[in-house]
């Protein structure tokens, strides 16, 4: 703030008193008289601290979506941890249903490569070109009942299964079962020639 001096000080001079005793009058009275009388009494004016504005570098910074998919992660649980656990799109809420019911317990890597499965099969030009009409298709998931995924309890798994779904979905993590198109438990090969990929758990992971 930028002070001027030109206020400080009268632009006309000070009338001359007229029958005023000078003997009589008092030093307290001369001095009420000045008090009164600023703008005919130079003052010091007090230098002025300039105000720092905050950096916005300094506030905490909210990632947005797009830097949380861009983020390098040292760890599949940072990057798990590290997603909104609302399920977006059908899409997403099918996936997480297929690594709910497929794979809740299971370690990360595990629920990780069911979900690639998942988008894998999607992407084969094998299977249905849709994630939902993937997890629904008619003899592929023994959870699905008439073509639905049934209804899921909202807790702790089924938020892991989301965050889960999105790493899948970003591709922000390599699951070592990469290529996979199919798994089953450890007793129980899927027909046909099939290629194991990796044993993750409960599960067996071909392509």
């Amino acid at each position: 703030m930028t002070f001027s001096l030109a206020g400080l000080f009268g632009n006309s001079a000070p009338s001359q008193a007229t029958g005023v005793d000078r003997s009589t009058a008092s030093l307290t009275a001369l001095a009420n008289l000045n008090a009164l009388s600023s703008q005919n009494v130079p003052q010091t004016v007090p230098a002025v601290t300039p105000v720092t504005a905050v950096e916005p570098a300094a506030q905490t910074a909210v990632p947005t979506s797009a830097e949380i998919e861009d983020e390098e992660f040292e760890t599949l649980a940072q990057a798990v941890a590290a997603q909104d656990s609302a399920a977006a799109d059908e899409a997403l809420q099918c996936l997480a249903g297929a690594i709910y019911f497929e794979s809740k317990g299971e370690p990360l890597a595990g629920q990780l490569a069911v979900a690639e499965v998942i988008i894998n099969r999607a992407k084969s030009g094998r299977f249905p070109a849709d994630v939902c009409d993937v997890v629904k298709q008619r003899g592929q998931f023994s959870f699905v009942r008439g073509g639905q995924i049934p209804a899921i309890n909202k807790g702790t798994s089924y938020r892991t299964a989301i965050a889960v779904a999105k790493v899948a979905l970003a591709d922000a993590w390599n699951s070592p079962a990469e290529k996979a198109l199919y798994f089953n438990t450890a007793d129980r090969r899927p027909a046909g020639r099939v290629i194991k990929v990796a044993s993750i758990g409960n599960h067996v992971f071909y392509r």
